[in-house]
């Protein structure tokens, strides 16, 4: 039984919510420049798996409470971005890389699975799902190519 009445997200502590408003707070301060993690452990006194939890809470709280977006980079290291190419970019990489994984597991997982049991509805239905998953996020990553 939850401690508070409200009902709180069972996948995300009430620490790492905190952690997260550190980071927002701490990046705030030096915006636009952005920290690395070891400047951001320091400044925020987190430990690194503090950090860890407060950035993957930064970004599920960031939509909810209309934080800006916080991106990694190699020469700025995490930071708020107000920048639309970027923004983009940072999608289009997201979108590649997901699509490499669903790859994966299709050819990987779902195709033994289908030549075991070809007849099996769940592998029918299963592959579908995945090949239209990944078809829209190679048209995301490559909008060029369509």
């Amino acid at each position: 039984m939850p401690r508070s009445r409200r009902e709180r997200d069972p996948r995300r502590s009430p620490s790492a919510a905190r952690h997260a408003d550190a980071i927002r707070l701490a990046l705030m301060e030096v915006a636009p420049v952005g920290l690395k993690k070891p400047r951001l452990m320091a400044v925020t006194e987190l430990s690194r798996s503090q950090i860890v939890r407060g950035l993957a809470a930064y970004h599920e709280l960031a939509g909810e409470k209309a934080w800006p977006p916080l991106l990694w980079s190699f020469q700025s290291g995490y930071h708020f971005c107000e920048n639309a190419d970027e923004l983009e970019e940072w999608e289009r990489q997201w979108a590649e890389v997901k699509s490499t994984q669903i790859t994966s597991v299709i050819k990987g997982i779902l195709a033994g699975h289908a030549r075991l049991f070809p007849k099996s509805r769940w592998v029918a239905y299963f592959s579908a799902q995945m090949n239209a998953v990944q078809s829209s996020l190679d048209m995301i990553a490559h909008p060029q190519n369509q």
